[in-house]
């Protein structure tokens, strides 16, 4: 599952998160996801942006920040019609249950849990009993905390629980990302893992499929010389689409696990495995010695593993004849 992730990246403008949802949709994306929140409900006065939203935006405190980046219900409903209409579906990361009953009334058919909320009790309840899938994202968590969150969600009636590895850094550097995380959580708890990714580039997601993700988020933006938080650690649409054919390529690259030959390998093996040959011609009767044979391609007579040496020619072979079960004497 790949989500495009377009969180904030529309800085307040429907119309670009309008445009967000048809780029999603075109490079490939299963779901738009979006970011729902109330400013004032969900951060007090005076509380300071994080030191890349400072760097990013120029704005030190919170309130402002999220108030110019906000999107009412009735506009979420319309990115919610439009996801619909592109082919694809509608997500969104709520801060809390009263926006999240609504989105689910627009089609939302998954709860998708921040990483900033994974210690809040009173939110995992109450999306724990909205009996929908959830994602829950990892970053800034230790295991114990995720394990907590978990058995909150557990309790609450939650059966159905996607882990999403994130590092909570815009852009994150490769050396924090930290991909086998996602093996050790899913070994822990037992449950399917996937990755959301803030590093540049794609190459991450792609060996997060590899190590098992299930679910993949990325950030992306119409342009990343936008002013805003998240620009900056985004893809393009373009490069949206690319990922997207990786991730896809790579899944059908992975395959079952069972190690076997392919139907087109058996037939390039026999051409190009070795098998017993007559290295000059013989005559019938000949007891067969080392140099009356050799091991050369293609693997048309006895296997290397069935060596006629000593055996006696039951009919005269040719000079390259490959020696078969039936050309010895029984």
């Amino acid at each position: 599952m790949v989500i495009a992730e377009a969180g904030v990246n529309h800085n307040g403008d429907l119309e670009r998160a309008r445009d967000m949802v048809a780029a999603a949709a075109e490079a490939g994306a299963d779901y738009v996801k979006f970011q729902a929140f109330s400013a004032s409900s969900l951060v007090a006065q005076g509380a300071k942006t994080a030191a890349y939203q400072a760097a990013n935006t120029g704005e030190t405190h919170q309130t402002a920040l999220l108030e110019s980046l906000e999107i009412g219900l009735d506009e979420f409903a319309q990115l919610a019609e439009a996801c619909c209409k592109s082919g694809a579906r509608f997500l969104c990361t709520p801060f809390d249950v009263t926006i999240t009953k609504s989105l689910i009334s627009m089609g939302m058919d998954r709860i998708k849990v921040a990483s900033g909320e994974l210690t809040n009790t009173v939110a995992l309840q109450s999306f724990a009993e909205l009996n929908l899938p959830i994602i829950l994202s990892t970053g800034m968590a230790t295991l114990d905390e995720v394990g907590g969150a978990l058995d909150i969600l557990d309790t609450n009636g939650a059966t159905d629980v996607t882990l999403l590895h994130c590092t909570s850094l815009y852009p994150a550097p490769m050396e924090t990302l930290n991909l086998r995380a996602m093996t050790t959580m899913a070994e822990r708890f037992g449950r399917p893992v996937g990755y959301s990714d803030h590093s540049l580039g794609d190459h991450a997601a792609i060996a997060a499929v590899a190590l098992g993700a299930v679910i993949i988020e990325k950030h992306f933006t119409l342009d990343r010389t936008l002013p805003g938080p998240d620009h900056q650690a985004s893809l393009e649409p373009a490069e949206l689409a690319t990922m997207i054919t990786k991730l896809r390529e790579t899944v059908r690259a992975l395959g079952d696990g069972e190690k076997r030959p392919t139907a087109a390998e058996r037939d390039i093996a026999q051409l190009v495995r070795r098998s017993w040959h007559a290295a000059r011609a013989l005559t019938a009767g000949t007891v067969l010695a080392d140099e009356d044979v050799m091991l050369v391609r293609p693997a048309d007579g006895l296997p290397p593993a069935r060596s006629p040496i000593g055996c006696t020619l039951e009919r005269a072979l040719g000079p390259g004849t490959p020696v078969r079960a039936e050309d010895l004497v029984r």
